[in-house]
């Protein structure tokens, strides 16, 4: 692979990447906020939004680039920045310039394959599931934490009594005491 193709891979790979998460975070809204059962079919409109999004955006970034290098075209002076472009970046800039139509067109040839679109589908399932399962796992080891698995257990161990002491020992003993007065009450009737 050249170093265009390379570029162009990478790029695709971006893109794919941010397309995943485009999805799956729809399909988590979809599933939990929305409570609708998944179905990958439904997901595909979503799925090639976001691809065409990120081709437009790709051509859009290429344009730019077009024209900064026509700018940068027969400036010799010293640039004052990063993005302040002179003659001798017009070769790298076609170059990406190019790069951007690549990852663009290779986007635009992914919309029409369906079977693409359904495994990008897929993959952001299985992530968007992957963002549940870790939730749970986390949420049940805090909630599951034992005295020889908290490395602050000791430190924190007065704090939780006094805690016990002063809020807990007390609300109960007010509780009961209610609990015995309208007792008291309900046997005079």
């Amino acid at each position: 692979m050249g170093r265009n193709a390379d570029a162009i891979a990478e790029g695709l790979a971006i893109a794919h990447a941010a397309a995943r998460l485009a999805v799956k975070n729809r399909i988590l809204v979809s599933t939990i906020s929305l409570d609708e059962a998944f179905d990958a079919s439904h997901f595909l409109p979503v799925a090639r939004e976001t691809i065409a999004a990120l081709a437009d955006e790709s051509e859009q970034a290429a344009q730019e680039i077009s024209k900064a290098r026509k700018a940068a075209w027969g400036r010799h002076s010293q640039s004052r920045g990063t993005h302040d472009y002179r003659d001798r970046d017009v070769r790298n800039l076609r170059r990406r310039a190019k790069q951007y139509v690549g990852v663009a067109k290779a986007l635009r040839a992914e919309l029409e394959d369906e079977a693409q679109l359904l495994a990008l589908v897929e993959q952001s399932r299985e992530a968007a599931w992957g963002d549940i399962a870790s939730t749970l796992d986390n949420r049940l080891r805090v909630e599951a934490m034992r005295p020889d698995e908290d490395p602050d257990y000791a430190s924190m161990r007065e704090a939780r009594m006094q805690a016990l002491r002063l809020v807990d020992l007390q609300k109960l003993a007010v509780e009961t005491k209610e609990r015995r007065s309208e007792g008291a009450s309900a046997a005079v009737d």
